[in-house]
């Protein structure tokens, strides 16, 4: 097998830790000698030991003089578990074959440059846009401080996102639906704006098996989510937090009663500022965000550009209706040179359904 060959299979062990290692990276490590594999790994839980460990304790004979294959640069310092290069110089591998660099500018090359000065041949970018791609959340969180942003909802084939009357369950189908799940196992939070609450009554939940539920992010500004709604009743069983500019104490109590955490966030306008919203997210550790807003929060996001992707499902439906929601609304744009694009797209089928994805491209909006 190539260099490319074995680095795909720990790319295909990196994608195992999805859901379960927020804010760490996927990481994915296999041991090879004589073109066997001997050992191979992958980050398992946040906390955890990173795959390099968990692929040298899984070796089925001495590492010595093998070589490693790893998605992400090793790290070199000591954190929740010890430098995973410590690890490496210690088992006796001659040779690191390395994805990518760390993103962090503080810590990029240090790792492979440790393992160079002792003595191990160290080859770096290998399937190096793989590896990348994978850890778009994390490259994003550790560059920026702020959660990765994806932008989800489903549609008919004329851009309608419910009924003239306001019914939207089910305008995809099964499969579709349960990517959807996937997604919020994958991101650390979902968010939605109090309007969906009220519309809809969701749970926000991860409803697969052995999935995880995201913390829920509610966006409203003058704190008006009936105490009655699912998120609220259940806020003790699955973290939930109000995003709100009211800093009126006594009506923050009924909801903390009921076990959420209120974030008191400045008002834009006649929103919540999402940028500062994001900066706050940031800080508390939550590197992802699945926004599955209405059309109102959706463009509020996109004009805050807070935006990093896209998410469109499309079903091979038609509903009509002048008055029926599509899935950005707000005050639009007036000029077509002025709208928001997207780039590297990519297209999925769900059955009859088509996923279409792609990354929002900022660079040609005036400020």
């Amino acid at each position: 097998m190539s260099d490319e060959k074995y680095m795909n299979y720990a790319l295909s062990l990196a994608k195992k830790g999805i859901g379960f290692v927020n804010p760490n990276p996927f990481v994915g490590a296999v041991i090879v000698r004589g073109g066997k594999i001997i050992g191979q790994g992958w980050h398992e839980k946040y906390g955890g030991w990173h795959a390099e460990r968990n692929a040298l304790s899984n070796c089925l004979e001495s590492p010595a003089d093998a070589t490693m294959y790893v998605t992400l640069e090793p790290c070199c310092h000591y954190g929740k578990t010890p430098p995973c290069t410590e690890a490496i110089l210690q088992s006796g591998i001659k040779k690191v074959v390395i994805g990518c660099l760390d993103p962090n500018a503080m810590m990029s090359g240090k790792g492979a440059a440790i393992l160079r000065d002792a003595g191990i041949d160290v080859v770096t970018g290998v399937l190096q846009d793989e590896c990348q791609k994978l850890n778009a959340v994390f490259f994003h969180y550790i560059e920026t401080k702020t959660p990765y942003v994806v932008m989800k909802f489903a549609m008919t084939m004329d851009g309608k996102i419910a009924t003239s009357d306001g019914k939207s369950k089910w305008i995809t189908g099964e499969n579709a639906r349960e990517n959807v799940h996937k997604s919020r196992s994958q991101y650390s939070s979902i968010m939605v704006g109090t309007g969906t609450i009220i519309a809809d009554n969701p749970s926000l939940t991860c409803r697969i098996d052995g999935g995880r539920n995201p913390v829920r992010i509610i966006c409203d500004t003058d704190l008006n989510t009936p105490l009655e709604s699912t998120v609220i009743t259940t806020a003790k069983e699955v973290k939930t937090i109000i995003a709100t500019a009211c800093n009126n104490n006594e009506k923050h109590n009924p909801y903390l009663a009921h076990g959420c955490e209120i974030l008191v966030i400045k008002r834009k306008e006649n929103y919540i500022d999402l940028k500062y919203l994001m900066k706050e997210l940031g800080e508390a550790g939550i590197d992802s965000v699945l926004l599955e807003g209405g059309s109102t929060l959706n463009f509020s996001a996109l004009q805050s550009r807070i935006v990093n992707k896209v998410q469109a499902y499309i079903a091979p439906k038609l509903f009509g209706g002048s008055q029926s929601k599509t899935p950005v609304g707000g005050v639009g744009i007036q000029e077509i040179s002025n709208c928001f694009t997207l780039k590297n797209q990519t297209i999925s089928w769900f059955d009859e359904d088509i996923l279409i994805e792609g990354e929002v491209d900022y660079t040609c909006l005036q400020e």
